[in-house]
């Protein structure tokens, strides 16, 4: 390796020490009143049917669902797999905030749900701080978030249709 060649991995490392948010934001509309819309989302372990990366999500504590409740994710992101822990971290009458983190990301999704002619309308944001040498993938992050935004809509779209008529 070259003395210029050094100089930029140990620029890379120093900079990645740092985070790096990626946000990607979703506004639809769903088929379901507000208050059935927020009682799914968060219960979280219905991610499996509504996240396209979620290949598996798993309660870690019992009881009724409540700010604090916790869940073990496994997606699967562009082929790589990655494993966060999710707690509620908010759940009042129009938005749910789910925080997810490990050693090296922390994902932050927030869905907002308004009245709307046709059921609710959501703004789903997703903010993903990557912390460490994972940093240095931020930029191909965003546009694999971008492409699984148009995944997530129609999934939690369809999710929201199947739902039984006598709520969730």
């Amino acid at each position: 390796m070259t003395t210029g060649q050094t100089n930029d991995v140990s620029a890379a490392i120093d900079n990645a020490e740092e985070s790096t948010m990626t946000t990607v934001t979703r506004t639809f509309v769903v088929p379901a009143a507000p208050e059935r819309v927020l009682r799914y989302l968060a219960d979280f372990s219905n991610a499996e049917q509504w996240d396209p990366g979620t290949v598996r999500c798993v309660r870690l504590d019992e009881g009724p669902v409540r700010v604090g409740s916790r869940w073990h994710n496994e997606s699967k992101i562009a082929g790589i797999g990655t494993e966060l822990t999710y707690t509620l971290e908010q759940w009042t009458a129009d938005q749910v905030v789910l925080k997810g983190h490990n050693d090296t990301a922390t994902s932050t999704e927030t869905i907002t749900v308004e009245s709307a002619p046709q059921g609710s309308e959501l703004t789903y944001t997703n903010e993903v701080e990557m912390r460490g040498i994972a940093k240095l993938a931020s930029p191909a992050l965003k546009l694999v978030f971008e492409r699984i935004g148009a995944d997530l809509e129609r999934q939690l779209t369809e999710a929201v249709e199947a739902l039984p008529d006598n709520g969730v």
